[in-house]
């Protein structure tokens, strides 16, 4: 049975996605900026992607970098909402599959919790749509993309784009 929504109900979803996209979309587009500014900056990130066998380092490390802050950016805007979830979807998996696959599920151990979660997110968000509070709402295509063809955006083109960058770039070294 279908329940009848109220003025209330609707604007608790606009402010919900509103928030969710938000937080999700600053955190990655911090993770990007601190590649650029912070730490080691490009050069010490292009460091420990050729340690880990994402070669050459230094444009997986600017592609990376730019990628978060872009694709974060227009996750916390709402604007063309189902590409950002698509480039959250496919850094996640590269991430998950250099980085943190071999450490097991969990945060606490480096593992790939953080990974999935951003990844769920990102494709829970172009499959409900990013809502009202959205530059895609203002420009009339706020749900023209969602449901199952958000949802396969995010998806299809995410896990394309890392499995295409892991075939083309990945190299990890071999173990002593």
């Amino acid at each position: 049975m279908l329940q009848h929504f109220t003025a209330s109900d609707v604007d608790a979803v606009n402010y919900g996605m509103l928030m969710l996209r938000v937080g999700t979309g600053v955190t990655l587009a911090a993770h990007g900026y601190n590649k650029f500014f912070g730490g080691g900056r490009i050069p010490g990130t292009a460091n420990w992607f050729n340690s880990m066998g994402m070669r050459p380092g230094k444009v997986h490390a600017i592609l990376a970098a730019s990628t978060e802050m872009g694709a974060g950016i227009l996750m916390a805007l709402g604007l063309l909402t189902p590409l950002a979830s698509a480039a959250f979807v496919s850094l996640m998996v590269v991430a998950a599959y250099t980085v943190h696959i071999k450490k097991g599920f969990f945060i606490v151990k480096s593992g790939w919790e953080y990974n999935w979660i951003l990844a769920l997110i990102a494709v829970t968000v172009a499959t409900i749509g990013p809502y009202k509070y959205s530059l895609d709402y203002a420009l009339g295509i706020a749900f023209r993309f969602n449901g199952l063809t958000g949802f396969l955006i995010a998806l299809v083109v995410g896990l394309g784009g890392a499995g295409l960058q892991l075939g083309l770039f990945y190299r990890p070294p071999r173990d002593a």
